[in-house]
């Protein structure tokens, strides 16, 4: 098995211009495995912390002073590279070295290992015979977190092309929603400047029931029935309006207030309406009762956690007990070491809850996480649709199809 032979690191800038860590790790002294690590604007409270005081220096500090604890482990082995990175921080969340650090460490350890054994990384990930692609979740119009003010206070509005039967036509048929989307903001407001959010969907100064409206018709002007052949995704991201000490969702851009029955009010109308397959963090990150009741009332709908769930196996636990989602996001940062999120997949794989393997809107163009949702079983790849970031990761998945090892579309 190869083995870890050199371990570097260095400041560069995530797809926002902020400063990220890359790691490099060779193996034998020749097989790199490279890394940049992402960061998010919507963030959940029980997340990993992302670097050491908030500084990505401090966490390049640790991985310099330590590199040595790292030369000789075999690359492929994530267990024992993870008791490594837990060794230097005995923190429930990483604040000690940096979640950052402790993803770029271990996809860059598990990369070179692929390559040394001229395997692509998912099948190193997993011992599965045959994967079958997630569908492409893609974010064609950003408000809250993602957008400027005069935007909706929803997050995200997303598309997924969950009639398609080939990789090639999910993603096509994604871009050409993108594309149709554009003329149909246009044709509503002649000023509307083409501005986009941080992953790619446009901004455009609208409020929340009108952007659906106009994303629905995108759809609805390419010939496909709403829901059919193409559906709509919402990222509520709710916890950003959830205000604990009055208790209610404040709306800010749309100008009202949600008690919290009314927030799944609003939600579910929401979700019936516009025939949602997808629908995240529809209340805040601590409402486990609420989310329940939106997952009994809409068994058709992907009802999925993220910064309620945070790639934390323990909060998944508590999810699956109390029936709050069938869904779940796995994004590897918010865990913190690939190990951690490849357990979070386990559990989430053996009590039925579909997983969704998520980017962050300040991304690297690295493309592992492409693998990472073939190898955990997910059932969309959120990746965003355009922007050299976003498009890196569909562009894997389009080399991904000359392997033998994939065959068709997952089932959602």
């Amino acid at each position: 098995m190869a083995k870890i032979s050199s371990i570097e690191g260095r400041i560069l800038y995530n797809s926002r211009g902020s400063k990220t860590i890359e790691v490099d790790i060779i193996s034998d002294e020749k097989f790199l495995g490279r890394v940049c690590a992402p960061s998010g604007a919507s963030v959940g409270k029980y997340e990993a912390v992302s670097f050491k005081n908030g500084k990505p220096e401090e966490s390049l500090k640790i991985l310099k002073e330590n590199s040595s604890k790292f030369i000789g482990l075999e690359s492929s082995d994530l267990e024992t590279i993870h008791k490594t990175l837990n060794e230097l921080d005995q923190t429930n969340n990483y604040s000690g070295i940096g979640g950052a650090l402790a993803f770029a460490v271990t996809i860059a350890a598990v990369e070179s290992a692929s390559k040394a054994e001229s395997r692509p990384l998912f099948s190193i990930l997993s011992n599965e015979k045959s994967f079958k692609f997630p569908f492409p979740l893609g974010n064609i119009l950003g408000g809250g977190a993602h957008a400027g003010p005069g935007t909706p206070d929803i997050q995200e509005i997303l598309i997924c092309a969950n009639g398609s039967k080939t990789i090639e036509d999910a993603i096509a048929t994604n871009l050409s929603v993108h594309k149709e989307l554009r003329k149909v903001l246009e044709k509503e407001d002649p000023n509307f400047t083409n501005g986009r959010g941080d992953e790619g969907g446009w901004a455009p100064k609208l409020e929340n029931h009108k952007a659906l409206e106009l994303s629905a018709k995108a759809i609805e002007n390419l010939g496909y029935t709403l829901g059919k052949e193409v559906s709509l995704g919402v990222d509520f991201a709710s916890s950003t309006q959830w205000n604990e000490e009055k208790k209610k969702y404040i709306y800010d851009r749309a100008g009202f207030e949600n008690s919290s029955e009314e927030q799944i009010d609003f939600a579910s109308e929401i979700i019936d309406k516009y025939k949602l397959i997808y629908a995240e963090d529809a209340v805040h990150e601590e409402a486990f009762e609420d989310m329940s009741e939106l997952t009994a009332k809409f068994p058709n709908t992907l009802i999925t956690g993220d910064d309620l769930t945070v790639t934390n196996k323990n909060i998944l636990q508590k999810a699956i007990n109390s029936k709050s989602c069938n869904a779940a996001i796995l994004k590897v940062n918010q865990a913190g070491s690939l190990f951690d999120a490849l357990e979070f997949a386990e559990l989430a794989n053996q009590n039925h809850i579909r997983l969704i393997t998520s980017h962050r809107s300040g991304e690297s163009t690295d493309s592992q996480i492409s693998h990472i949702g073939l190898a955990t079983k997910s059932k969309m790849l959120k990746v965003g649709i355009v922007g050299g970031e976003r498009v890196a990761k569909l562009n894997e998945l389009l080399r991904l199809t000359e392997h033998d090892l994939i065959c068709g579309m997952a089932e959602l």
